[in-house]
């Protein structure tokens, strides 16, 4: 084997062990602090007067959700969407609306008095479900979804089987959805835009900031293309590590210095939902060109200035060089760039958003006391989960 080979193939192994375990996922804390700092910054003055005193702790805490995949196995597929397990682009016949997607992809199972499990209802991928089922559903099932609770109520669903008629009486039955299985990530942020619009409304000062943190990691994640396919990490291709790569390395090198963050006022979303899938579908049309890039770079950038040592929270590692790197940005055009400041500029519209839905109500006086030593307990056990744990879920998302 020529020294070239060999180079490239310890590039290869090293590039693997640094980006396994030198990144933080999901654009690193770095990105995502930059950018919940900077969307307070484009605020209007009758909403900066309530976020601009509370900019250090938006900040802070738009990296808890990542902490959160450490004591929960249910968060991790809030972060992401693996859409090329739904067809080709632009995945047409996945609804746009949760309720109508969770309908479409959970399964009923009831149980019989003699023991015998069935599968009542798994057809409504290919047969659009009726008005009654779909209304059953939003009664029975969609709110168990966020308890965590697979049971369902045997009582109210022999009464629906009754009254469209269907034969069995069951004595217990259970439900088994399959979209957490690839990601529910546009969904969530539909659900948290209802939410904060009603916590604007109720000017519940708490609730406020909680949302708008989390809200602003999430859509974070919506402009990274690898959260919106199932080779995340480039595991199918053999590129292992370019996850971190993309969204946690090149930041961190280039943000400071080289990147601009003008990114204007926020603008009023009239449609929300259709805004958080045109971002979602925007990053998946950018996969391709992340992969073939990097892949075509390791073949042709000189193997031995593909990975280099480098400092991280103290501790030596492996990392792409800095060269390489910048090397890979410049093919892709400002990519990175690119999705870092729309996520600013979306993170912003999307609160500015909800505030107006909710009638602009006055932020002056809102209440911003400490928190409780119930919130704190829970801070202090969310912390120690991130710092003696491990991630729940898939490690890259």
């Amino acid at each position: 084997m020529s020294i070239r080979l060999l180079l490239a193939a310890l590039a290869a192994i090293l590039l693997f062990v640094g980006s396994s375990f030198a990144f933080h996922p999901d654009w690193g804390f770095f990105a995502h602090k930059r950018i919940n700092r900077l969307a307070v910054l484009t605020l209007p003055p009758d909403m900066m007067v309530f976020f601009k005193p509370n900019i250090d702790w938006l900040t802070d805490h738009a990296v808890d959700p990542d902490m959160r995949r450490y004591a929960t196995k249910n968060e991790a597929p809030r972060h992401y969407i693996d859409l090329d397990n739904y067809g080709v682009y632009p995945y047409d016949s996945l609804p746009r609306q949760w309720l109508d997607a969770l309908v479409r992809h959970t399964d009923i199972w009831t149980v019989s008095a003699a023991g015998d499990t069935t599968l009542l209802f798994e057809n409504q991928r290919t047969v659009p479900a009726s008005r009654a089922y779909r209304d059953w559903f939003a009664r029975q099932l969609l709110p168990k979804y966020y308890q965590d609770d697979f049971t369902l109520n045997v009582d109210s669903l022999t009464l629906f089987l009754r009254a469209n008629g269907f034969t069995q009486q069951p004595v217990a039955a259970f439900y088994h959805e399959h979209l957490s299985q690839h990601g529910v990530l546009p969904w969530n942020l539909q659900r948290m835009q209802r939410q904060l619009t009603e916590a604007f409304r109720q000017r519940d000062s708490k609730r406020i900031l909680r949302l708008c943190a989390d809200m602003g990691h999430y859509i974070g994640d919506a402009h990274v293309p690898l959260h919106t396919t199932s080779n995340y990490n480039g595991q199918k291709t053999g590129q292992h590590g370019i996850h971190g790569f993309w969204e946690s390395r090149i930041p961190e090198l280039f943000a400071d210095e080289d990147y601009d963050y003008f990114v204007g006022k926020p603008e009023y979303i009239a449609d929300p939902s259709d805004f958080f899938w045109r971002t979602i579908l925007a990053s998946n049309s950018m996969v391709d060109s992340v992969l073939t890039i990097e892949r075509a770079m390791r073949l042709t950038f000189p193997a031995d200035r593909q990975v280099c040592p480098d400092m991280r929270l103290g501790i030596s590692v492996l990392a792409p060089c800095r060269e390489f790197a910048d090397a890979y940005q410049k093919a892709l055009q400002g990519m990175v760039e690119r999705r870092l400041r729309a996520a600013i500029h979306a993170v912003s519209s999307v609160w500015y958003t909800a505030w107006v839905d909710a009638g602009q109500p006055d932020l002056t006086k809102m209440d911003t006391a400490p928190l409780s030593e119930e919130e704190l307990r829970a801070e202090a056990e969310l912390k120690k989960s991130y710092e003696g744990g491990k991630i729940l879920g898939r490690p890259e998302e």
